[in-house]
């Protein structure tokens, strides 16, 4: 939306309707400016709108089906376009919805069972009832009070989403919401809407209804006033919600998503798949629900019951895979169970602990680790349950977990036989004529098998019982030990990656970490090479794209005081633009193979130089733009075979130079791109005192320059110059007109 400025502004559409004597809605709605001039608070607009008759067929548009027959904007567009001018929050608007009550019951009339609920209908309708809720509470409040059985509806269509997030809020899942308007929503502590949502497990066998009811149960255990959070966490309700889960003739999303609730009442902060906490993901700071001792208790009485379903001898479905076959896959629900017991050992609740240990759970579990090696999901939840096992105070429970388990003993078996079994008691199974392949929990085992040794560290008991078993000490010796050190990434000659927040040494980081260089210079190089655009071509969009690209992937941290790059994309090509195609920027002390008497190569401030000079300035390089031997990408050397063709050039050049410029004044060297993209030298040409045949323009407006007989060279080859750090430091005091500089050099002496 562009500020309206005096002589500048166009009037809007919108006006010319308005200027009209006679003009529907439609006409309004019709013209895309209206939610502009809405959110610019439009006199004549907002008092059109206001209208009674207007907000009617707004709320119309949004919570009535379409005719078949009617048009597309009719359809689509009218009924956006009306929730839009909601959602700008004019408060005079909203007022005239929510203080008329025959416009609230046609509004919430989308909530009956005889009405279409259609999936873009309820979006437009979800979002006004929570603009109202967040602009306008307390009179919405009041109204949905005075009509309590809107809750009762909400839950009945709680398996559309949007229908379902309306609830969330409504229920106080919003703590800022529920704090500010604390008198206005207490009432909702004395209605049932609990039991309404969890009875939503039993009375449909739709899996979105049970994954948005948990998701809902879920939010309140979360961010709930403390009137429903008691409520939620109280025995009978987790009986309640058990008796649902466990019922033979329900789905398995009703267990799945029951045992979501469980977990998120013994760790609130474990967040669960769901679409609510993407626009909720604020809220990091509601009131926390702990883990009540009769929370657990209520839990435990139903564990058998979820122990019984780990059994998988009964089954008899088959499922194909790459490795061989699974009979019978271990299913969401299983994994469910597997995950709501790990949760239920970082309770470190006592009485769950000795259930566990009476009803064989962890034993059963463990089995499953082996019997499934290529369940990710289940070793990562065993192995965070004999962590939690290991760290626990209670020795009776470790003892269990080694003596009764067998867990040292199953992970050496394993590792004698680390290919797939093929015993046809095993539920998983290799492939008929292939050869079995390797078992995929090796890397959980190896975590498993370090953390009993850490352990052991702090615990005689585990220390004993490791040291008394011979075969484990030659394990751990022979295979353990080497496997740890093999699997050290910091000790991997390439390196280990690292992030932006944790920068150690690169992959290549050891081929120059500890040389001095000049990191001011560095980073001098960089900001020059980007404040003059000397990687700019407008021919060359691929040049163009990997400056956006460099430009990114480095930058100078102030904090470590060292020019931080992420990736040195060495294997692109040089005319690419690239900005580390300058070997001199990474020339270190040790590297330079001239001394700085004579001549030698130094940084220059364009990395598309192909040759350059010392900082004395007086040299000129001869170089043929065909010889691409003299530039190397990676490194800062001069190839030794050039070295004598070199300096006989330097010579010659300097001869010439001092010969013919010697009684000449201050001249000026322009540098500029070169016109061929392949071609990356800085050519030298005379600006004053001297006179050049007329040169031909070429297509890109670049003047071509003609020989000169001041400076001796051949047809095909340019005059290459560096500019001396003298130069290099009037660069900053000019400014960059059309990618073109003047720089004043001083003359040989």
């Amino acid at each position: 939306m562009f500020w309206r400025m005096t002589g500048l502004s166009t009037t809007s559409p919108v006006e010319t309707i308005l200027d009209k004597e006679n003009y529907t809605l439609e006409e309004l709605l019709d013209e895309d400016e209206i939610i502009q001039e809405c959110k610019a608070l439009n006199n004549r607009l907002i008092n059109f709108l206001r209208e009674r008759t207007q907000v009617e067929q707004l709320v119309r548009y949004i919570v009535e089906e379409p005719p078949e027959d009617a048009e597309k904007g009719r359809t689509f567009k009218f009924p956006f376009i009306a929730c839009e001018i909601f959602t700008c929050e004019v408060d005079i608007i909203l007022k005239a919805l929510v203080e008329d009550d025959e416009l609230m019951n046609l509004l919430f009339s989308f909530l009956d069972p005889e009405h279409p609920h259609s999936t873009q209908l309820a979006g437009y309708f979800s979002k006004v009832v929570v603009c109202l809720l967040l602009r306008k509470t307390v009179p919405l409040m009041n109204y949905i009070q005075a009509h309590k059985d809107i809750i009762q509806k909400l839950v009945d269509l709680i398996g559309i989403t949007s229908i379902m997030e309306v609830l969330i809020r409504l229920i106080g899942a919003d703590e800022h919401l529920y704090t500010s308007y604390l008198e206005s929503m207490q009432w909702l502590e004395d209605t049932d809407v609990l039991e309404m949502i969890v009875d939503k497990f039993s009375s449909t066998d739709c899996p979105e209804v049970h994954a948005n009811a948990a998701e809902a149960l879920c939010a309140i255990t979360r961010y709930a006033p403390p009137g429903l959070a008691a409520k939620i966490s109280s025995p009978s309700f987790i009986s309640r919600l058990f008796r649902h889960a466990l019922e033979e003739s329900r789905p398995k999303s009703v267990l799945v998503n029951s045992l979501s609730v469980c977990i998120s009442l013994l760790d609130p902060k474990r967040q669960t798949s769901g679409t609510f906490y993407i626009y909720n993901r604020q809220s990091t700071h509601g009131s926390v629900v702990t883990a009540k001792p009769e929370t657990v208790e209520g839990m435990l009485e139903s564990l058998g019951s979820l122990l019984k379903l780990l059994d998988v001898s009964a089954e008899e479905n088959v499922l194909f895979t790459t490795y061989g076959q699974l009979k019978p896959p271990l299913g969401k629900n299983r994994l469910k169970i597997i995950e709501f017991i790990s949760v239920l050992m970082t309770v470190s609740s006592e009485a769950a602990e000795k259930e566990l240990i009476r009803l064989g759970a962890l034993k059963r579990i463990l089995e499953l680790f082996f019997e499934y090696p290529y369940n990710n999901f289940v070793h990562h939840h065993v192995e965070h349950i004999i962590d939690s096992c290991l760290e626990s105070k209670n020795t009776s429970l470790i003892q269990h977990i080694l003596e009764a388990c067998h867990l040292v003993r199953k992970i050496l078996d394993a590792e004698k036989n680390c290919a797939l079994n093929s015993d046809p008691k095993n539920p998983t199974l290799p492939a008929e004529g292939r050869t079995p392949p390797r078992i995929g929990n090796i890397g959980h085992m190896t975590r498993i098998a370090n953390k009993l040794i850490e352990q052991g560290a702090n615990n005689s008991y585990i220390e004993s019982y490791l040291q008394g078993d011979s075969e484990w000490v030659e394990w751990h010796t022979d295979v353990l030990a080497k496997r740890n050190t093999l699997e050290n990434v910091y000790q991997w000659a390439c390196g280990r990656p690292t992030t932006l927040h944790d920068r150690g040494r690169d992959s290549d980081d050891d081929d120059y970490q500890d040389r001095d260089y000049d990191v001011a210079a560095l980073a001098n190089n960089l900001s020059q090479a980007f404040r003059y655009g000397i990687y700019e071509n407008d021919d060359n969009d691929e040049a163009h794209g990997s400056l956006d690209r460099d430009d990114e992937d480095v930058y100078f941290d102030d904090e470590s005081a060292e020019v931080v790059i992420s990736s040195l994309r060495l294997g692109d090509d040089q005319e690419s633009g690239s900005l580390f195609t300058n070997s001199n920027w990474f020339a270190f002390e040790e590297e330079r193979v001239i001394p700085e008497q004579s001549t030698s190569t130094v940084a220059s401030p364009s990395p598309n130089t192909d040759a350059t000079t010392d900082g004395g300035g007086d040299d000129v390089v001869m170089s043929n733009e065909n010889d691409k031997d003299l530039v190397d990408s990676a490194t800062s050397e001069v190839p030794q075979s050039k070295q004598d063709l070199d300096d006989a050039a330097i010579g010659k050049a300097t001869d010439e130079s001092t010969s013919t410029e010697s009684d000449k004044p201050t001249e000026w060297i322009e540098w500029r791109e070169a016109v061929e993209p392949e071609s990356s030298s800085v050519i030298a040409t005379e600006s004053a005192g001297t006179s050049h045949p007329a040169t031909d323009s070429l297509p890109n407006g670049v003047p071509e320059v003609g020989p000169s007989d001041d400076i001796a060279t051949d047809p095909p080859n340019k005059v290459e110059v560096s500019l001396p750090s003298s130069a290099t430091d009037k660069l900053e005091a000019v400014a960059d007109s059309g990618g073109k500089t003047d720089v004043a050099v001083s003359p040989p002496e």
